[in-house]
């Protein structure tokens, strides 16, 4: 099984592998791209991300900058809007459905690492470096019609379902069922979105 493999099956792996860094830097220079474009250059953007992105409806929006780890995990649905400054660690898949709106700051953070710290870092090279650290991964789903709000956290492994709006601030760990206003930290449901 390859370090990609691993990564996806959300097992422990190497991100320093030759590989995932080939894939991230490609990224990472297709972000820096579309960061760097003109603001009304909307031909330039729709190219730029459909290089980078694992698939995207119609009327996607992403105001920059935008940043990821790999783009080609994340899935967008049609009629999306990303404010300024999103984060989206897409180390294992990121989908998100129709119509959904993520204001500013919001992290997508579908990776982690072992809280043990010989897991995390393994045996030291003879020099007594370490190499990247190992990192576990979930996937992240996104409903329909959600809005999630300033600066929110969502951690890995959580499904937010339709309809839902997350406050401002919060941080989401763990699912958030359809038709509810959650907020808080952690993220706590407080009504019916009805």
């Amino acid at each position: 099984m390859t370090e990609r493999e691993k990564m996806l099956a959300g097992e422990l792996y190497d991100p320093g592998d030759a590989e995932l860094m080939a894939r991230w830097h490609r990224a990472k220079d297709l972000a820096n791209e579309y960061n760097s474009l003109c603001s009304a250059d909307a031909a330039g953007k729709e190219k730029v991300l459909g290089e980078l992105l694992g698939g995207m409806g119609k009327r996607l929006w992403i105001t920059p900058p935008f940043y990821v780890d790999y783009g080609e995990n994340i899935f967008f649905g049609d009629n999306v809007e990303v404010n300024m400054g999103c984060t989206f660690l897409d180390d294992n898949v990121i989908t998100i459905g129709d119509n959904a709106l993520f204001a500013p700051g919001v992290q997508l953070l579908a990776a982690y690492h072992p809280t043990n710290a010989s897991e995390r870092f393994g045996e030291p090279n003879a020099d007594g470096s370490f190499s990247f650290c190992k990192t576990i991964t979930a996937p992240i789903t996104i409903g329909d019609n959600v809005w999630i709000g300033g600066g929110a956290i969502v951690l890995p492994g959580v499904t937010i379902g339709d309809n839902v709006v997350i406050g401002a601030g919060s941080v989401v760990t763990r699912d958030v069922p359809s038709n509810k206003v959650a907020f808080g930290n952690p993220c706590r449901v407080f009504r019916d979105n009805v």
